[in-house]
């Protein structure tokens, strides 16, 4: 008698992030899953891995409903960016209504150390709050993404330095900006020298984690520079894992999990 194949199991990866690339590299070479990673489409010509990839929005809550119903999806992985929070509340209440397993691939934050000086705010408006109260123009090293420096025209006395991706609206920008269009990874030596040539009093940035751009951060520490830290949203209860490998042998268990009720 042959042996029966099952079919491989449809699995949606909200990517965004390393993490998600990394995991969806991993999974072409498992056969018995059939993945889709969703892209919101934020970044242009993003590096995209063999496999099926959509880009942008679901249309709500109620469109993701559609859409993982219309493709039989039978599995969940949540690896947008930290700061994703309105995509993670969405996904959760999706799986929820339509009774999906979903799993949280999330890095783990950065942390201070007793050589760091760190400043915190909630979200970007508070951190613009602390900047418009500091009377004495600095030079700033913004790394808060090219959508989101609107609140930062509340402190226009400030020369910021932005790096992004992508070039922002210039109607978006506080009147002193200097741009800098890059990509990371970005390594200890360029951060450091980057810090001292723009004359950077305070970095400000997001709380996103990971190696790609951690750099700055032991190059503030070893400049001394203070760093105002936005803090992560809250994100919905679940479980949750850290790398790409512990969210494969998550899907394999439930893979395993179903065949063997199957």
């Amino acid at each position: 008698m042959p042996l029966l194949h099952s079919p491989p199991v449809p699995v949606l990866i909200l990517g965004g992030t390393t993490e998600a690339s990394t995991l969806c590299t991993l999974l072409e070479y498992q056969n018995n899953f059939a993945p889709t990673l969703s892209l919101a489409g934020v970044t242009r010509n993003p590096h995209l891995p063999a496999l099926s990839v959509r880009t942008g929005g679901f249309g709500g809550v109620d469109g993701l409903c559609d859409w993982l119903r219309h493709n039989k999806i039978q599995a969940v992985v949540n690896a947008v960016h930290p700061f994703a929070a309105v995509m993670s509340q969405h996904v959760s209440i999706a799986c929820e209504r339509l009774s999906l397993p979903l799993l949280r691939l999330k890095r783990p934050g950065w942390k201070a150390t007793p050589a760091d000086t760190w400043h915190h705010a909630p979200d970007l408006n508070k951190a613009a709050m602390v900047l418009a109260a500091i009377t004495q123009p600095l030079q700033i090293f913004l790394t808060t993404g090219r959508k989101e420096t609107t609140p930062f025209k509340n402190a226009p006395q400030h020369h910021y330095i932005l790096r992004s991706i992508e070039a922002p609206l210039p109607a978006d920008l506080p009147p002193y900006t200097t741009l800098i269009t890059a990509r990371g990874p970005f390594d200890l030596a360029g951060e450091y020298d980057m810090l001292r040539r723009h004359r950077i009093n305070w970095l400000v940035t997001k709380n996103s984690g990971g190696k790609a751009t951690f750099a700055k951060i032991e190059a503030a520490r070893q400049l001394n520079i203070p760093v105002l830290i936005i803090d992560r949203p809250a994100q919905p209860a679940g479980p949750c894992v850290h790398t790409a490998q512990e969210a494969l042998s998550w899907l394999q268990n439930y893979s395993a999990t179903t065949l063997r009720n199957v």
